[in-house]
Order: C-alpha cells, then sequence, then structure tokens
C-alpha cells in the first residue's frame, strides 16, 4: 500500500466508523500520547531502563501503527497529499545527505 492509499483508507474509516476527524490540535496531542508510547517501549526494550511486566506484551508495531494513523489524519485533515510530500523529502535527503553520511567517520 502506497501513502496515498494509506491516506484514503483512514479517510474512508473516519467516514465509516468515526463521527468525525478531531480537530488538528487534539490530534498532535493524541500524536505526542501515541508517540510517547512507541518511546517506552523502546526506552525499556532496547534502553537501559528494565521493562515492566506490565509492558512486556506491547506490541511495538501497533504503537508505530498508531502514529502513522495520526499522521495520515492530521495530513487530510490539513489537505496535505502526504505521498508528494514523502517523495520530496526522499528526492531531498538523497541529494543532500548522500556524501555527507558515506564520508560522516563515526559511521564507518
Amino acid at each position: 500500500m502506497n501513502i496515498k492509499n494509506a491516506q484514503q483508507e483512514v479517510d474512508h474509516w473516519i467516514k465509516t466508523h468515526g463521527v468525525r476527524y478531531f480537530n488538528e490540535l487534539t490530534n498532535m496531542a493524541q500524536l505526542t500520547e501515541e508517540v510517547g508510547e512507541v518511546a517506552r517501549i523502546i526506552a525499556r526494550r532496547y534502553g537501559e531502563q528494565s521493562e515492566k511486566e506490565s509492558d512486556k506484551d506491547k506490541d511495538l508495531g501497533e504503537e508505530l501503527a498508531d502514529v502513522v494513523f495520526v499522521v495520515l489524519c492530521l495530513a487530510n485533515q490539513t489537505g496535505i497529499d502526504l505521498q508528494e510530500a514523502f517523495d520530496r523529502k526522499m528526492d531531498k535527503k538523497t541529494r543532500r545527505d548522500h556524501d555527507r553520511h558515506h564520508n560522516n567517520e563515526k559511521l564507518q
């Protein structure tokens, strides 16, 4: 599935199962909350914090998908074609960062 299709699927879900999109500020708060849940899993599972027993069943993939869902909602409600924006960003990063990363001694 490409990003454009994902945006359409989220929009369809909102119109079919939701009442409406939350406003942009509410969705920004939701995004912050979801990113926090991802951070908690990574800090405990891959970082130096110990993982609580209650966190061991948390699904990182599901939490990342929550982040993507809210990002797609924000793109939809602000009129952003995220596929186009992502393609532009990848082109820019490719041109800007190719030599920079290959020449970074810290990455060798």
